[in-house]
């Protein structure tokens, strides 16, 4: 029973809120799956430590009020993967008072957001914002001025401390990404399909390898567990667009990927991150 009873953690991303998950949610109930929505969409100017103690005062909240004080599983979206990170590997790693069985992680920027350095760049950036601007992010946000985009540039010192606490033993990692393998413009209209991705080697490219957003780069963590949709590595399974970061938790190939995991903690991801990785950044202070 306790497969079946464990319950879900859900946190969303950055300018997002609990209504992501409004497709995926009665997917899991359907499971007999308790499903406990952390949103954060009012803490306006809250730093990535802030979002982590608030994380961390749910779930005990939640705990309280269900009497349940047994192992979650959590889903993040995007930055809400690098929340419950924080929450775990800084602020919990050596008391484990938490009980976590998995993590799943959708398009999560574990070694910083490309597309928040790109926000800052000073030849790139204006135009980038026009773009994003009302999709992305509300109209009247200024990216460069936001908490959350500095601490989640590649290099940050924020960054630094969540790269350098380790990951949890005890926790089994999961990554769920994906790409643009037909090269299909309406899979993320606005970037011709393409992902922004920025190294210190080569600087700025654009690539297929990323979900318009969050470039795989941005995502690896060396061995974890890792699926890159859509499966078959060639055509999209639904509409090419809900393949794009904006709708990772309304994809149905993703929510059924996700149903394994819950369903069945010992699923075994399609493949690991590779060795050696991850794009280096430059540091930012």
């Amino acid at each position: 029973m306790e497969i079946r009873e464990c319950p879900v953690v859900l946190a969303h991303g950055w300018k997002s809120h609990p209504g992501i998950w409004k497709r995926f949610i009665p997917l899991i109930t359907d499971e007999s799956l308790p499903v406990w929505n952390f949103g954060y969409d009012r803490m306006n100017g809250a730093s990535l430590a802030d979002l982590a103690a608030a994380l961390g005062q749910f779930i005990r909240k939640m705990q309280d009020e269900t009497g349940y004080y047994g192992k979650i599983d959590i889903v993040g979206h995007c930055m809400g993967t690098c929340v419950s990170r924080y929450m775990l590997e800084v602020f919990d790693k050596e008391k484990r008072t938490l009980k976590v069985r998995q993590l799943i992680g959708l398009g999560p920027p574990n070694n910083g957001s490309s597309i928040a350095e790109l926000f800052c760049d000073p030849i790139h950036g204006p135009g980038k914002i026009r773009e994003l601007s009302g999709s992305f992010f509300p109209h009247g946000c200024n990216p460069v001025t936001d908490t959350i985009v500095q601490e989640f540039r590649p290099g940050s010192s924020r960054m630094r401390l969540l790269a350098s606490a380790g990951l949890r033993p005890d926790v089994a990692y999961r990554i769920i990404l994906t790409g643009n393998p037909a090269r299909e413009p309406g899979f993320f209209p606005v970037f011709d399909g393409m992902t922004w991705q920025y190294s210190r080697e080569s600087g700025w490219k654009r690539t297929y390898r990323g979900d318009g957003i969050v470039p795989h780069t941005d995502s690896f963590i060396e061995g974890v567990g890792l699926d890159i949709l859509p499966a078959n590595g060639n055509g999209f399974l639904h509409d090419p667009l809900l393949y794009c970061h904006f709708n990772l938790p309304k994809n149905p190939e993703i929510i059924q990927r996700v149903r394994e995991y819950l369903s069945n903690p010992f699923t075994r991801s399609y493949a690991n991150c590779p060795e050696r990785c991850i794009v280096r950044m430059e540091t930012v202070e």
